[in-house]
């Protein structure tokens, strides 16, 4: 089964680049177990949220906010697409990622197939 872990990073916790997460032990150590078991499907690094544009339509009217769509603790830093056998291994792989041991958190949700 696929999931989708959604990486959540405290609003100005470390902001790491795609550079220094290649750098770091805690992060490349998680990479290689996941990708090692072939369980890793997709991803993507997210810049931070204040680069963000929200786009709503209200009518005919576009209306754009720079930053994020609301206002909270965290942001949402990343994604990664996972396949898995169920959920409690899910859950065993996002209580092992770096940013849910370094005050972050992992939203697990499942991917519709």
């Amino acid at each position: 089964m696929k999931y989708a872990l959604l990486i959540c990073t405290p609003v100005g916790g470390e902001e790491l680049s795609p550079a220094e997460i290649a750098d770091d032990p805690r992060f490349t150590s998680y990479v290689e177990e996941v990708r090692g078991r072939d369980l890793m499907k997709g991803g993507a690094r997210l810049r931070p949220a204040s680069d963000a544009t929200t786009v709503r339509v209200r009518g005919d009217e576009v209306l754009l906010t720079d930053g994020p769509f609301v206002e909270s603790k965290e942001y949402l830093a990343g994604i990664d697409i996972i396949e898995v056998a169920d959920l409690d291994e899910a859950i065993s792989l996002a209580s092992q990622h770096p940013a849910a041991l370094g005050g972050g958190s992992v939203e697990v949700r499942p991917v519709w197939e």
